[in-house]
Parts: structure tokens; sequence; C-alpha cells
């Protein structure tokens, strides 16, 4: 059996009010209107030189065991589901170095759109934090044995429209993570009022949907 890790982030802009009046008007030179100023800044969380990361789930598809390292205050490190996942709240710095020392020992990584925003995404902050990437996340796009990024496989590299995680879960009856109640945009207003741990559980929701569309495409798709 090959040794396996499911892994995704959540991310949060940074405050805008920590950009300088250059980096403000270049950031805002398409915004005409106040809501697209909104949308604007909303959507700065989708970039690395723009956001933060908050947390960082991994998971072993086999084994069921995880860690999620998660940006908190006062809080200490625990177990849960029934002791095979742990929690580890640190600063995004150490997260990143936790997360480059554990994934070196795993063959292949399992994302769902991992190509196109959680890999450069976390090697871009790593290098903005200076932290030294341990390997190569954007490798060859077609060696599923080094990374296996779900969103292509299920479009066939594109070759279909792409679909939501929560979609395809919904349609392969998988549980969807969002039905906690909580989805990505709702990650900003959690952090503001603390509550860590729901960010930290809700990036699980989210390596674990993986995990389980992946046992899917193993056992159905992949040839």
């Amino acid at each position: 059996m090959m040794n396996r890790v499911v892994f995704d982030v959540e991310t949060l802009a940074i405050p805008f009010a920590s950009f300088d009046e250059t980096q403000q008007e270049y950031l805002l030179k398409f915004a005409k209107t106040e809501e697209e100023r909104e949308e604007t800044i909303q959507r700065l969380s989708l970039t690395p030189y723009t956001a933060q990361i908050l947390a960082i789930g991994m998971l072993n598809p086999d084994t069921r065991q995880g860690k999620v390292f998660f940006q908190a205050e006062g809080i200490e490190s625990t177990f849960i589901d029934e002791g095979l996942v742990q929690l580890i709240p640190c600063t995004e710095q150490e997260m990143l170095a936790h997360f480059w020392k554990s994934i070196v020992h795993y063959k292949q990584f399992v994302t769902f759109n991992g190509r196109g925003f959680d890999c450069p995404f976390v090697m871009a902050r790593s290098a903005l934090l200076r932290v030294k990437p341990s390997r190569n996340l954007m490798g060859n796009r077609y060696a599923v044995n080094d990374h296996c990024d779900l969103l292509d496989q299920l479009t066939f590299y594109s070759a279909m429209r792409k679909f939501s995680l929560d979609f395809y879960c919904k349609a392969f009856g998988i549980k969807s993570p969002k039905e906690s109640g909580v989805t990505g945009l709702d990650v900003g207003r959690l952090f503001g009022e603390k509550k860590y741990r729901e960010i930290a559980e809700y990036c699980l929701g989210d390596v674990k949907a993986t995990a389980e569309l992946y046992k899917k495409w193993a056992e159905y798709l992949q040839v």
C-alpha cells in the first residue's frame, strides 16, 4: 500500500489597512463602486501575497490518522476522533515548518484543486515567511503517484466542467463538509471571534471529504 496523505488549507486576507497607500491603490484600481471594492477585498483571501494561512489539515486516508495545524491563541494541543487526529495550535510560520517536516514522510499527496490553489499558496507563503520547502508541490501534473489532484482527475484534466468539493461529494454520496453549516465565507468571522478550533474542525472536514472522494476515484476511475 502506498504511503499517502490528503491535505487542505484555509486562508484569510491580511487586514487591508496593513497595506501601504500605493499597494491599496493598486489593489483597488479596477473597483469603481463600493460593492466592487468589497468584492475585491474579499478576493484578497485567494492569493498568498495578500492573505495568510489559518489552518493546514493533513490526513492519511488509509489509517485515518492526521493533524491540523492552525493559528490560535491560548489553546492547548488536543486529540479528537478517538485519538486519531491531533489539533495543534501554532503561528503561521510554525505551521508551515510542521507541514514541510511532515509531508516528506509520504510518497503521494492528495488534494482537491491543490494545483490551482493550495500548493502554490503554501509554497509562496513559505517563501514570504522564510520557511524552506522540503519538496516541490508543483511537479508533473500527470504524475498522480506523486500528486493526485482530484479536480484534475474528476474533470479529466479540464475536459469537463469543474464543480465544487461540496457538489462532487453530494454526487458521489459522500457527506459534504458544508453540512455542518460552516463554509469558507465564515472563516473570517470565526477568526475575528477567536473561534479557532471551529476553523480547525472545518478544515478537517474538508480533508475528510477529500479523502472519501479520493477513495471513490481510486476504486472506480483509476486505471
